[in-house]
């Protein structure tokens, strides 16, 4: 076994697992030393030497094996699952993987809002029934959008409808930062935020404050024709009040990447709603996806031998 500056652990995303992993690093660090973990017992061995190990989670024990490691770089975007306290302790940084989703889940997010304007969905009905009969449909170009968290993902949503000349509304925890919006809000304002958006897109953490964002109440205060976008975490909508206003036609439509219950149960009320759209947590699917992290990676190794600030560091 070598002394590696990479070590990757066992690990499937996607479809891809850890050799796939491997291969980018590779391509992009000719002159590192990248090994691939392909048992615990590997594991244990590698890690005691190398200095970066890169992966979905890392326990405990498997962390007190790893006398020389300076960094673990997660391959999600949260960090709430790994031991922040024994890696801060050992003073081992951590960085995340934030900023992998742009391009894929904007590309969801503005396909799920094309797919309810053209009612893309009633098309497909009315092709399974061999039904020619016309209906109207609306357009993305010249409407409102409100995005609910400014992050890497909310940002990259923003960006990509500049071409589609939106009134963009912004929704961050500091709302004086401000961002590529014409009005940005606290979610203290959330309802001011939303009361004048044709689409409402969700992409901000689940926190205490998030939690139930979206209840009866802010969808009484969203437009009639209003299409609810979640690519965020099912809680942040009370799903039994959005069953009820898409029932009910207080609002158009909703387009569902997550949803609570997570599975959605097969006799949920939300699978016979016409006015919905839902894929399985899937927006963040990509091929693309090792290759982003390994970027980021490749970077972060540069500026740990310079002492630099690493990108995405959280410890």
């Amino acid at each position: 076994m070598s002394d590696p500056d990479v070590l990757v652990l066992r690990q499937t995303i996607h479809g891809s697992d850890a050799s796939d992993l491997a291969a980018s690093l590779r391509e992009r660090l000719p002159d590192r030393d990248v090994a691939l973990a392909r048992t615990p017992a590997e594991e244990r061995e590698l890690i005691a030497t190398a200095r970066v190990a890169v992966g979905l989670d890392i326990d405990e024990e498997l962390l007190a094996a790893a006398e020389e490691l300076e960094l673990f770089a997660c391959v999600f975007a949260g960090t709430g699952h790994l031991p922040r306290d024994a890696l801060a302790g050992r003073g081992v940084a951590v960085t995340n993987a934030s900023g992998v989703h742009k391009p894929n889940i904007a590309e969801y997010v503005l396909g799920s809002m094309i797919t309810h304007a053209r009612q893309w969905p009633r098309a497909q009905r009315q092709k399974a029934e061999r039904e020619w009969r016309t209906y109207e449909t609306t357009e993305v170009y010249g409407s409102t959008v409100a995005v609910v968290g400014l992050g890497a993902i909310g940002q990259a949503i923003l960006d990509r409808l500049e071409p589609f000349d939106v009134e963009a509304v912004g929704v961050r925890y500091s709302p004086e930062k401000g961002g590529p919006a014409d009005a940005v809000y606290g979610f203290d304002e959330f309802h001011e935020a939303v009361a004048d958006a044709e689409y409402v897109v969700l992409a901000c953490p689940l926190t205490e404050t998030t939690r139930g964002l979206v209840d009866a109440d802010a969808l009484k205060t969203m437009r009639a024709d209003a299409v609810l976008v979640n690519i965020a975490r099912g809680p942040i909508v009370d799903t039994d009040a959005l069953v009820s206003s898409l029932r009910n036609s207080r609002i158009r439509g909703a387009a569902l990447d997550v949803t609570d219950p997570e599975p959605l149960p097969e006799d949920h009320p939300l699978w016979g709603l016409g006015n919905v759209t839902i894929t399985p947590h899937n927006a963040g699917h990509t091929p693309h996806y090792y290759d982003r992290v390994a970027e980021i990676l490749a970077g972060n190794l540069d500026r740990l031998d310079g002492g630099a600030e690493l990108e995405n560091q959280v410890i």
